[in-house]
């Protein structure tokens, strides 16, 4: 299993963002979370295998719509350890 940390940049916010996130992460079986947070970016914690979370991280990339544009993201792998039953999206 994978576990990263995500923050993602650019227009992420106000463009469906964090429900694309979840029926992403739904359709790769990756489970976590995700939130906007107060400046502007929106974070991600998901954890699922290898070759999901590529793929998990791939669609993200791309973002939801013509709306959004995704300038960055950073991904920092975390040790193992908490173990999430499905993706949600925090408010």
């Amino acid at each position: 299993m994978k576990y990263v940390s995500v923050n993602v940049h650019g227009r992420v916010q106000g463009v469906g963002f964090r429900s694309f996130t979840q029926h992403r992460a739904v359709e790769c079986n990756i489970t976590g979370w995700v939130k906007n947070e107060d400046d502007g970016s929106v974070h991600i914690e998901a954890q699922g295998n290898e070759e999901d979370m590529s793929r998990f991280l791939e669609l993200i990339k791309k973002g939801p719509s013509r709306f959004a544009n995704v300038r960055d993201m950073d991904v920092i792998a975390l040790d193992e350890g908490l173990k999430f039953k499905a993706f949600k999206i925090k408010y």
